[in-house]
């Protein structure tokens, strides 16, 4: 069975610092764009960061611009999101998602999902 694995969450202080993980089984990831999408208590699901399949070509949402990178390990099968000068609205549950069409955060075409790992920044 397909999998992916999200892990490396937990409690930060505002400031600090997050590395995700988003590691793969029973497929490659260098066949997939890898997306990381989040979702806070009553609100709806946002989508994070994307990495494109072919030319590594990156997107981010504008709450999580020039702080999140998105990148890919072929090699190792997983793909990560690096979080930087957390924020409290940046508290979610994080997830990973693998789609053979587009790194597009906007569509319903992510076809892998992994369980989340929950973030939570707060002093």
């Amino acid at each position: 069975q397909v999998q992916l694995a999200e892990s490396g969450g937990g409690l930060v202080q505002p400031g600090g610092s997050l590395r995700l993980s988003c590691a793969a089984s029973r497929f490659t990831l260098d066949k997939h764009a890898i997306g990381w999408f989040r979702q806070a208590p009553g609100k709806e699901r946002e989508g994070v960061s994307c990495i494109s399949r072919f030319d590594y070509s990156t997107t981010y949402g504008d709450s999580v611009k020039a702080r999140f990178i998105i990148s890919r390990d072929n090699g190792r099968n997983t793909a990560y999101l690096q979080m930087n000068n957390l924020q409290p609205e940046d508290t979610a549950i994080y997830y990973c998602a693998a789609s053979t069409r587009a790194c597009d955060l906007g569509s319903n075409d992510w076809q892998y999902w992994g369980q989340g790992t929950q973030v939570t920044v707060s002093s």
